[in-house]
């Protein structure tokens, strides 16, 4: 018994709560934007404005059945002749298939990584050698916001792709209900960003979003998103940001000198 009683605590004790865990891996590229943007996640050519066309995708763990859209993260190669200590941000537009790389990266976030004037080196590298942490989002002076898709047909049918979500935590749930209204929905994640539901209020719609936090989970309330009249192929604000930064368990912990 005590044995094990030892052993519980060494299990426990080898792993923290982080804001920060860096992972070692492998990160390959393709040399357009163009296949990230059209990916897994349903952003189509609106991924193009989340980081500039420093996109990714993501191998399943991170891509998370879709939970990992819009997420992250700073990588860097680990090559020091060529490539800058700091790297580059990407953001999750797609699923990647290949077991072999954690991220395969457009070509602008690929040669992001290098030293000034070596892009065309760190190219000819193919599959570089990396390390990469999950970083905050930030929008700078733009809310989440909800684009309502071409399927949808107000009464009957409402699907929504969440864009430009803060923060360093995944969506897991999602809620809608007529403003004003006690009664909440479930939606359900049809693919990648995009949230469905067949059962929808009549009237102005709000959402509620439950998201990862710590090592729980929160809800977040955006009370007046979607009017009464809402249309097909429209972005509506949902007049909230999340920020909050979720936990992992790892060790050690990044020490941010990055």
């Amino acid at each position: 018994m005590a044995h094990f009683l030892w052993l519980l605590f060494l299990l426990i004790s080898s792993a923290t709560a982080c804001d920060r865990c860096v992972h070692q891996s492998k990160a390959d590229f393709f040399s357009s934007d163009a296949p990230l943007a059209s990916g897994a996640c349903g952003y189509a050519s609106l991924a193009l404005n989340l980081t500039g066309g420093r996109l990714a995708a993501a191998v399943a763990s991170l891509y998370k059945g879709g939970a990992g859209c819009g997420a992250c993260f700073q990588i860097r190669c680990k090559d020091p002749k060529l490539c800058s200590s700091s790297g580059t941000n990407v953001t999750v537009t797609d699923l990647n298939l290949n077991n072999q790389t954690d991220f395969v990266v457009s070509g602008t976030a690929f040669k992001a990584m290098a030293n000034q004037g070596m892009d065309q080196d760190v190219l000819k590298l193919g599959i570089a050698d990396v390390e990469y942490k999950r970083i905050p989002c930030v929008y700078q002076n733009q809310n989440l916001a909800v684009r309502v898709e071409d399927s949808s047909n107000n009464p009957n049918y409402l699907a929504i792709k969440l864009l430009y979500q803060g923060g360093q935590t995944d969506v897991t749930a999602m809620d809608v209900a007529q403003v004003g209204s006690p009664n909440w929905n479930p939606m359900s994640r049809n693919y990648g960003a995009v949230w469905d539901t067949s059962k929808v209020p009549t009237g102005a719609l709000q959402f509620r979003f439950m998201v990862t936090s710590g090592l729980d989970g929160k809800w977040i309330w955006a009370q007046n998103v979607l009017p009464a009249d809402w249309k097909s192929g429209q972005i509506y604000d949902s007049g909230v940001q999340i920020t909050d930064i979720a936990q992992e368990s790892c060790s050690p912990c990044d020490d941010g000198n990055w």
